[in-house]
């Protein structure tokens, strides 16, 4: 079961964000190849063939960051899509969560990508997924490379970042950006695997806020950074650009199996990513938003302690006494929580408030550390 062979180019630089500590994959990980192989089977032979999923990109001067995946699909469904912030036809697009995990990836497949001038040659890991560093010569700004595969070619968006850009903002997703109630277990399925995305609310003021500090700083990159899973990036990019946040790259993660256990560490999936930005973009100080539901003020305290001279501030919306409850069964943030912000505060200036307008007062205060 395999396309076409596609034209050489030369190869690309793959990336691995949770790159394996043992050579021999887990058991678990065995067993979930083994049942999308059989799964896939089935489907190549009732016609579906191999279709690419973009992913919103990013770079610097000379290269792009390029992230997509390989799934099968029925025939219909093989024509061009756009990244996943391009605008969709909400009625049809009104999903609910479950159906956005059921796919049938495809591993080894070989995508050929275009990035301006610069064409190379990418093959999907065992999870179907495509992230690869390419060379490139595309300016600073907005751009779309093609990614191409037997059956059809579709275009993947990237933000090339200015080498004069000098603050960036990375946003967490879940109760920063979203109203999840996570990470209560029955909420959190019935959130993934039940409710329709049109149903998801915003946190208030949080879009504003972030476009009031591109207003401020255009060139400033936007990421959002989620333990959340690479089949949900269609339906989190929908919910972005419905509630008016500024575009930007996703870095999720796999909930799937790896070379050493049954799931992966959401924490280190966070670390790792941020630890890469800093390397990737060294010209950039970065904004780092999340809440204080979770893990976020501690991953960042983190950071902020190793990276000092590259934080330039933490925000944290602070969660309302209900959705803490929901969230961890207490009406305050946990104490770990509350000791990690004020160790930041000793390095960087810590941001709080229930919303964005409350956020971005915080940060009127400190503008001119932003400025500098």
């Amino acid at each position: 079961m395999t396309d076409e062979t596609l034209p050489p180019g030369p190869p690309a630089r793959p990336t691995d964000p949770d790159p394996p500590t043992s050579s021999r994959p887990h058991r678990a990980a065995r067993l979930e190849d083994a049942f999308n192989r059989a799964i896939a089977r089935r489907l190549w032979s009732m016609g579906w063939r191999t279709r690419v999923e973009p992913y919103l990109g990013y770079g610097g001067p000379g290269w792009v960051r390029v992230m997509a995946r390989t799934v099968l699909s029925p025939p219909r469904r093989l024509d061009g899509e756009p990244s996943a912030l391009a605008p969709r036809d909400e009625p049809a697009r009104a999903v609910r969560g479950w159906r956005s995990l059921a796919t049938a990836q495809v591993p080894g497949a070989v995508v050929e990508v275009r990035a301006g001038t610069q064409v190379h040659r990418v093959t999907s890991d065992r999870g179907g997924y495509v992230d690869t560093i390419v060379d490139s010569d595309l300016p600073p700004g907005w751009h779309e490379v093609t990614l191409t595969v037997p059956s059809g070619t579709v275009t993947a968006r990237v933000r090339v970042v200015s080498p004069d850009a000098r603050i960036g903002l990375v946003s967490d997703i879940d109760d920063t950006v979203m109203v999840t109630t996570m990470p209560r277990p029955l909420l959190a399925a019935w959130n993934t695997f039940v409710l329709n995305e049109t149903a998801r609310r915003p946190v208030e003021g949080m879009a504003k806020l972030y476009h009031r500090v591109l207003e401020e700083h255009p060139d400033a990159p936007v990421l959002y950074l989620s333990t959340g899973a690479w089949n949900v990036a269609p339906t989190l990019g929908r919910f972005l650009a419905r509630h008016g946040y500024p575009a930007g790259p996703l870095l999720l993660t796999d909930w799937g199996p790896t070379n050493t256990g049954w799931f992966r560490s959401g924490r280190a999936h966070k670390l790792g990513s941020l630890d890469r930005l800093l390397r990737e973009l060294p010209g950039i100080r970065w904004v780092l938003v999340g809440d204080d539901g979770q893990h976020d003020p501690e991953i960042y305290d983190r950071v902020a302690h190793e990276h000092p001279d590259r934080v330039r501030a933490v925000a944290i919306r602070q969660l309302t006494p209900a959705e803490h409850t929901l969230a961890a069964g207490t009406p305050q943030a946990a104490p770990d929580a509350t000791e990690a912000q004020r160790r930041t505060a000793e390095v960087v200036p810590v941001v709080r408030g229930g919303d964005g307008d409350a956020i971005w007062s915080g940060l009127q205060a400190i503008r001119d550390r932003l400025d500098d």
